[in-house]
């Protein structure tokens, strides 16, 4: 049996669809840049990667982010299956954000952004 890295170069993913001439929608690497998509969206996943915080941890943990861009990166990372909100009753109403499982995943991969960009040439 071939090794499945037989004929691909190193990096490249082993997939018939990875050959496309033009970027797709069902790519999962644009998936994952979409979901990754803005200013301060890895910021958050960062501090939700550290545990569930409500809101206003959030805003505490990154005071120079606006309520606006915050709710919106929040809407995003919930839209694209990355973070769960737990609405709990009660007045006033207490609101959770964590990772789903598949939000966690997304750990390793900006440490490998991370990795890469402090790896840049001077």
């Amino acid at each position: 049996m071939t090794h499945r890295t037989v004929g691909h170069p190193p990096g490249l993913p082993d997939d018939p669809h990875a050959t496309v001439a033009a970027p797709t929608s069902a790519c999962p690497v644009e998936i994952t840049l979409a979901a990754l998509q803005g200013r301060w969206t890895t910021l958050v996943v960062r501090e939700l990667l550290r545990g569930d915080r409500s809101y206003s941890e959030l805003r505490a943990a990154l005071p120079a982010l606006s309520d606006k861009v915050l709710s919106d990166r929040l809407a995003q990372l919930g839209e694209a299956g990355v973070v769960h909100r737990d609405r709990r009753p009660g007045w006033p109403p207490r609101v959770r954000y964590t990772l789903t499982a598949r939000g966690r995943r997304l750990g390793p991969v900006l440490q490998a952004l991370w990795d890469w960009g402090a790896d840049a040439p001077d």
